[in-house]
């Protein structure tokens, strides 16, 4: 029997219910607008996405509770990357909560946007550090979202907790609009080198120029990542809806997937399912 489809990475938002800095400026309005299951099924099904993972973009934990109940309510979500403030004295108990809620068995991750601290190594504070043991005692997944400043650390805690699973997501973005980086290059290949950590082929596009890329823009270092994490350790997510910024869910899919084709069925295959239910660990037709 064949492995779902899995997007790994995708978002729901309402700028006119709740507060998105990262979405100022000019050059976002084209996503400044709700965006929720009502957009992205029809979406999923022309693409043969089967199911998906709906990943925080606030730092709320109302967001989290709300992307629960539309996960429980909605069948292709499979699982929820939400987030808690991983420096509070009861993060245990703030966890708990959420995983006891009758929907709460859809929460898969945790995730914060560690690059957006102006600390570089905010990831190895002490209450941080805490607060991954809690995530990781729940059997919890935590997502990496860092750029090349916050690697080090990143590899840090990854080594820290060896039995923890972390996902990378965006590939620690990579500036591709400017070029190859050897910095980050070898800084993945470091994190790479802990076994229990994953790697998203996702938002690769709007790092790139969002008006001149193509595949060819993102092989370089889809590539980089392949021969880091190998093909058991690749993720596909699309980062709808930021990624329309660059261009359709269609366009954005093929160029992931034909780069990850490259390196043989086997790869592609992975990276579209199975890969994702180990990292996340899945409960695949619950609701």
């Amino acid at each position: 029997m064949s492995l779902p489809v899995i997007d790994a990475h995708h978002h729901f938002w309402d700028p006119g219910n709740a507060d998105y800095p990262w979405m100022a400026g000019a050059e976002m309005a084209p996503i400044r607008r709700p965006f929720g299951p009502a957009d992205l099924a029809p979406v999923l099904a022309e693409n043969g996405i089967d199911a998906s993972i709906v990943v925080q973009c606030r730092s709320d934990e109302t967001e989290t509770e709300y992307f629960l109940a539309t996960a429980a309510a909605t069948d292709v979500v499979a699982g929820v990357v939400g987030w808690v403030d991983l420096e509070h004295p009861e993060v245990g108990a703030c966890l708990d909560r959420l995983l006891q809620r009758p929907d709460g068995g859809k929460l898969v991750g945790i995730r914060h946007q560690v690059h957006d601290e102006a600390d570089p190594d905010w990831l190895i504070r002490p209450a941080v550090r805490r607060g991954l043991a809690a995530v990781f005692e729940r059997r919890l997944t935590y997502d990496l979202l860092v750029r090349s400043r916050e690697l080090p650390a990143a590899t840090a805690v990854a080594r820290d907790f060896p039995a923890g699973r972390f996902v990378l997501d965006h590939a620690a973005k990579p500036p591709i609009a400017t070029g190859f980086d050897q910095t980050w290059a070898d800084r993945l290949a470091t994190l790479a080198g802990c076994a229990n950590v994953w790697c998203k082929i996702s938002g690769l596009a709007t790092e790139a120029s969002w008006h001149d890329w193509d595949a060819d823009r993102l092989r370089p270092s889809i590539d980089h990542a392949w021969r880091c994490f190998g093909e058991d350790r690749l993720i596909f997510g699309s980062d709808w809806p930021v990624c329309l910024l660059a261009g359709d869910y269609t366009r954005i899919k093929t160029a992931a997937q034909t780069c990850l084709a490259a390196h043989g069925p086997s790869t592609l295959d992975k990276a579209r399912g199975a890969n994702a239910i180990a990292a996340y660990m899945l409960k695949l037709g619950e609701r």
